[in-house]
Formats: C-alpha cells, structure tokens, sequence
C-alpha cells in the first residue's frame, strides 16, 4: 500500500467510524463492498480500528460516479464534490480525462485521473463536471469532450456539475428545458444552451443537479449523499468535514459583495462571458 493509499484510507476511516457512531443502536448488519480503496479492519498490532459487521446494509451501495477534469479546470469544483462523494460505501468514483496524463489545473495543482474516456464505465449513476475559465472554454470546443458528456449523459441517472460546468453541459446538450445554475458570472448564459437559468445555489430538475460557483460543489455532493443514503449518514459526514461555513467576508454573491468589487470582476472575465457567447452559437449536440 502506498502512502497516498494510506491517507486515503484514513479518510474513509475517519468518515466510516464517526458515521458508525451517529448510527448508534442500529442493529442491521452487513459487510460493505470495498470499491476503490481496501478498508483495513486493523491498524497497527491488533488494535481494530473498525467493526465491519456493525454497518447497516441501507448505507451500502454500488455507484458507478464519474467526475470530468481537464486541463485549467477549478480544481475546487471538483475535489468539493469528491470528498462527500468518495465516502458513499460501496461506490465507486472515477477521476475521468481524456487520457491518462495527469491534469493541471488553473491554480497548478496537479490531478491523475483513474479513468479516461474510453475506459469509463458506460452506465454511470452520477456524472458531474467543474467549470473553469479558459480550461472551460477549450472544453466546450473539444468533440472528444463534449461526445463524451452527450454519451455518458444520456443515459446517467443523475447528470450534475458545478459553477460553469453547466455551461459544458449545456453545449454538449444536456440542459435543454431544464432548470440550472452556474457561477454568476455565466448564469445569464445558461438560455443560450436552453436551459433555463435560476439563481439559486442548487438547482434540482428532474435528474439534472447543478451549483453556483466553486464552493457550492461542497453543498452539491452532500446533497446527493443525502439523496442517495440515509440521513443519519450524510450528517455523520458533513459532521466530520466540519462544514459548517462561517466566511470571514460577506462578499459571496453579487448581491452581497460591495458594487464596485462586483464590477471590477464582471469588467476583467468580460472576454469569458464574450467567449463563451460565441462557443454557444457554434455546432451544438441536440
């Protein structure tokens, strides 16, 4: 086992134990299937770590969850969402890019995918993607990309992304007649894919779940641990990322940032929101 597996067990670990004892008195039992990483019952000596056997069979699943990078991608958009999503028991969740070069996103931090177009399982339960600037942009141009999300998507049972992610959605196709979300500074954009945009931080229509910019990710996965698992589980697991914000500026929306920091964004990503303005009238998926 490498060093990266160890803390990524230990994670999990943390994740598995402490929504072992918000279950408390739960008596039905049952050994979850091992996805990604192998949960070791022992650390080191005979010290046990967990109690396998004391899981409830309701927290157990088999997802297949598939979450797009690419290059200059927001890597925050992503890893929000993989953090709750990557504690589901039993799923499995892969990191998908073109191929199999590691990924470098718009803030330098490298990400090595476990998946690639051609090797990501067909049927997925969950299929999310993050936004970007520039990252986002050659993405919404690229047909390798955007035949992958119109193939994945159709049959998906959840189709999701976060902040312009939705964007990349809507020109592969996928947001059509739905409802959606973005970060602000695309959201208006959202009807030029047909989508129909709202303002909120989450957005739910019918299997389509997007989210505002960047940290609503964190919101977005919870959420779907919450739809897809008991509830007692989803709190054990926020409990244990201690996500309870408590930002030290009020200044995460437009309507809250002071007017002069809201235009002074606007004015310098105004050539993202004109690039994006012209991608949306080339060669759409249907």
């Amino acid at each position: 086992m490498t060093q990266r597996d160890i803390q990524v067990t230990d994670r999990r670990l943390l994740m598995q134990l402490m929504a072992l004892a918000a279950g408390g008195g739960l008596s039905s039992l049952a050994r979850p299937a091992m996805a990604q990483d192998a949960m070791p019952a022992h650390g080191s000596g005979d010290l046990p770590l967990m109690d396998m056997a004391k899981i409830p069979r309701t927290w157990l699943g088999e997802e297949k969850v598939a979450i797009l990078i690419y290059n200059d991608m927001t890597v925050l958009d992503v890893i929000g969402p993989q953090y709750f999503l990557s504690g589901l028991m039993g799923a499995t969740v892969h990191l998908v890019a073109k191929d199999d070069r590691p990924v470098t996103s718009d803030s330098g931090v490298i990400v090595t995918p476990t998946a690639t177009f051609a090797s990501c399982p067909r049927d997925l339960d969950i299929l999310l993607t993050g936004g970007g600037i520039s990252g986002t942009l050659a993405a919404m141009r690229d047909d390798a990309t955007l035949d992958f999300l119109a193939d994945r998507g159709a049959r998906a049972k959840w189709v999701t992304s976060v902040c312009t992610g939705s964007l990349l959605l809507g020109q592969a196709g996928l947001l059509n007649g739905y409802r959606a979300t973005s970060h602000w500074i695309g959201r208006s954009h959202l009807p030029l894919f047909g989508a129909i945009e709202v303002d909120e931080r989450m957005v739910f229509d019918r299997n389509r779940a997007t989210a505002a910019g960047v940290s609503a990710g964190l919101d977005l996965g919870l959420e779907l641990v919450r739809r897809l698992r008991p509830l007692d589980l989803a709190q054990a697991m926020q409990l244990v990322a201690e996500y309870a914000p408590e930002p030290p500026l009020n200044s995460g929306t437009p309507a809250t940032a002071p007017a002069e920091v809201v235009a002074g964004v606007r004015d310098r990503l105004s050539g993202f929101t004109r690039a994006v303005e012209a991608t949306a009238h080339m060669a759409r998926r249907s």
